[in-house]
């Protein structure tokens, strides 16, 4: 198997992989999607009664939404994770929850005003920080306020959605078009277009991989007299993450990931004499 990077960025990646079968092709797609780890409020204690400010103004806690639709909204922001995070069932604290496996948040944001992911504040773990401070979650009328705490715990994507770092995960065959350069097609124009695109030329003819995700480049497979040529043990992939871990720390978790559920598999048969 060989791997090769073809766009990185933060939250992004495009690669290739090679020598690799399709059942294997799909079960790291399947790898990405739902079994990297990541960290999503799973606890939500919210305050009901009266809440005062330090001018001894008092403000009501009952929300414009059900607490139930606070908890879920609040459970679907991404938060920023480190890998190195235990999972609650398999900490040293035996699921009692210790900075190892939890991350404790608390909101205090008084009304008029909409509570935003960056009201979200962690009062354990500083870097465990919403990606995004600008997700809206609840809007609160004049002297209304929201005091909630909540913790947050490692989980997959397969228990749930909120669990899910990566999405637009998809893969496709190695592709090559092979261009007659006396189609009515403007080779030219699509060299200089797509130099990255290029994969060899001769006197009558060129050749362009849609590799790198020019659509351009994939509609030559409708243009009359080209040859599209497919690779069936080279895949391209690509997805990107909500930011709660980067893209290449996803790929380099699940292809390690792969070898460590096949051993699980391989120990748990029974062998019969």
């Amino acid at each position: 198997m060989s791997l090769k990077i073809i766009d990185l960025e933060e939250n992004f990646i495009r690669f290739e992989i090679s020598d690799v079968s399709p059942a294997e092709a799909n079960a790291l797609r399947r790898t990405i999607l739902s079994d990297v780890p990541k960290l999503a409020i799973e606890k939500v204690m919210i305050h009901h009664g009266q809440i005062r400010d330090k001018d001894e103004n008092v403000f009501g806690s009952s929300l414009p939404l059900f607490d139930e639709m606070v908890a879920q909204r609040l459970s679907m922001i991404p938060l920023k994770t480190d890998l190195k995070m235990n999972f609650r069932d398999q900490c040293s604290c035996e699921g009692k929850g210790c900075p190892l496996c939890t991350v404790t948040y608390s909101v205090n944001k008084l009304g008029p005003g909409t509570v935003m992911s960056s009201d979200l504040q962690p009062l354990s773990n500083p870097a465990a920080i919403p990606v995004d401070p600008e997700i809206p979650i609840v809007k609160l009328s004049e002297k209304q306020a929201m005091l909630v705490t909540a913790d947050a715990v490692m989980g997959r994507g397969y228990e749930h959605s909120k669990w899910q770092v990566a999405t637009g995960i998809s893969y496709k065959y190695h592709r090559e078009f092979v261009l007659p350069k006396d189609s009515e097609k403007d080779w030219k124009a699509l060299k200089e277009r797509y130099p990255r695109s290029l994969v060899s030329e001769d006197s009558s003819t060129i050749t362009f991989t849609d590799d790198f995700g020019n659509r351009e480049i994939t509609t030559l497979g409708d243009v009359e007299g080209v040859v599209v040529k497919e690779d069936k043990n080279r895949f391209i992939f690509k997805y990107e993450t909500d930011g709660s871990v980067d893209a290449l720390a996803v790929l380099d978790y699940s292809l390690k990931r792969i070898p460590q559920r096949l051993n699980t598999m391989l120990d748990s048969l029974v062998t019969v004499d």
